[in-house]
């Protein structure tokens, strides 16, 4: 009893202190601050597992990566993470923690996050923001070139053929709608 004691005597200015800093960052918002600081340590927690794994397996990390295949993993991970976070077909991952909110832009959705603080909050922010889904999505690209870089290599290619298909899409869609048909003033026409 007395240890139990003695961390809540130890842990009292903490809790205080973590408080204090909550309040003045929030401002009175309902922000997410205790469950950012869990997913940050789920992150890390991974990262470490995975980099002791991959200690623990043997494998060299690589002296260099390719441009090439930085690039590759690059387009993948923004593909990745965008469809994570936008894509109607992955609704059902986000959905828990999100409310759907209508379209945005061409076949994405605006969703907004359902429980304002907590856990819930910290996931919907996270599985609706690509920007903060691409260190996930990029970390596990890298740990994958690490270990099956064959593998990875392949699966990167998938996303991004895929990207650069929807940049075919857009162009496409663009031309249909005129985007090369001449304006007014090209054309002649006098207002």
């Amino acid at each position: 009893m007395a240890f139990a004691d003695e961390v809540q005597r130890v842990g009292a200015p903490i809790r205080r202190w973590a408080r204090t800093q909550k309040r003045e960052y929030t401002q009175g918002e309902a922000r997410p601050l205790a469950g950012d600081l869990g997913a940050m340590g789920v992150y890390m927690s991974l990262v470490a597992g995975g980099a002791a794994a991959v200690r623990a397996s043997g494998k060299q990390l690589p002296e260099r990566i390719p441009f090439g295949d930085a690039a590759l993993l690059t387009v993948a991970t923004f593909r990745l993470a965008r469809r994570i976070a936008k894509d109607p077909v992955t609704a059902p991952v986000r959905a828990p923690f999100v409310r759907f909110e209508g379209p945005s832009g061409h076949a994405e959705v605006a969703e907004e996050v359902r429980e304002h603080g907590g856990v819930k909050h910290a996931v919907g922010e996270l599985l609706t923001c690509p920007f903060c889904l691409a260190q996930w999505v990029g970390t596990a690209f890298v740990f994958g070139y690490v270990t099956a870089p064959r593998a990875t290599r392949l699966a990167a290619l998938t996303m991004t053929t895929v990207a650069g298909s929807d940049v075919l899409q857009f162009v496409y869609d663009a031309i249909q709608n005129g985007a090369l048909a001449p304006s007014e003033d090209e054309a002649g026409v006098e207002s």
